[in-house]
């Protein structure tokens, strides 16, 4: 494996337009957060070699090259998760790529359900914490040299970005919640004992994605900042049906406010 993401990286780096330091995993509906990026170069997934195909609806498969801002970037629109098939290291594949190709800072963003009692859907939550509820860790199996064999998860998420993100939301008048997401394997949404049981050991939101990119990049050294939207509510009195098509537009919603934090953080790291 670690063979083909060298690979891999070799391919890409000799197309890269630019060296970003900066790499963006655009989640569920937040796609289109690729039009605010003014691109140099666009891959198609399927064009790349050894990487895994997005089968997801609203995940378009395409990794980008430009600029968010005056910031050299690279972008994922469309991410790969462990419900489709793939094994934990087809899933962070990627991630080991951009550490090869020279990636410092990843951001990453997603849909999720909110269960803490005051989030209400639209609400942008910053994620301070994780639980890993993956059958599978990202890290089993032989270790790569990227990283130690254990490796401390003591700050998962970068807490100067997380200030950076806050102090930015400030100054914008954007309302921002901060808690803990749980990542679990779906594809089923969550039953309403399942709300509460994660809501109990201590989450705010969940979803089926997230965490084991930011596991495989702490494990490179790579400082993370994560969002998740809330687009779903769980866990409370009232049971409420979701579907994924209602996931996607709640996401959309909420993008521009995204793209305008984001955008400024690129600007100030």
């Amino acid at each position: 494996m670690y063979e083909k993401i060298k690979e891999t990286a070799a391919w890409l780096r000799e197309r890269m337009p630019s060296n970003p330091t900066t790499a963006i995993v655009l989640g569920t509906g937040l796609g289109r957060l690729a039009e605010e990026i003014s691109v140099t170069l666009s891959i198609e997934y399927k064009d790349i070699p050894n990487f895994p195909v997005s089968t997801v609806e609203g995940h378009s498969g395409r990794l980008i090259f430009g600029k968010l801002g005056d910031k050299d970037i690279l972008a994922m629109q469309g991410r790969f998760h462990y419900y489709e098939g793939y094994s934990m290291k087809e899933v962070t594949f990627p991630v080991r790529v951009m550490y090869e190709l020279g990636i410092k800072t990843l951001f990453v963003s997603n849909a999720a359900g909110g269960m803490n009692p005051e989030f209400k859907i639209g609400d942008l939550m910053i994620i301070t914490d994780h639980i890993n509820f993956f059958p599978e860790h990202p890290l089993h199996g032989p270790n790569f040299p990227t990283g130690p064999r254990f490796p401390d998860m003591h700050e998962p998420y970068d807490k100067e970005l997380i200030r950076l993100a806050d102090t930015i939301a400030a100054e914008k008048g954007i309302k921002l919640q901060h808690g803990v997401y749980v990542g679990t394997q779906g594809p089923t949404f969550e039953t309403p004992a399942e709300y509460h049981m994660y809501r109990m050991l201590g989450g705010d939101t969940v979803g089926m994605s997230t965490v084991p990119e930011v596991i495989v990049a702490r494990h490179c050294g790579i400082r993370v900042f994560g969002v998740s939207v809330v687009t779903d509510l769980g866990g409370f009195d009232v049971p409420v049906e979701v579907s994924h098509e209602e996931v996607q537009k709640a996401a959309n919603a909420v993008q521009p406010i995204m793209a305008d934090i984001m955008r400024e953080m690129l600007l100030r790291v």
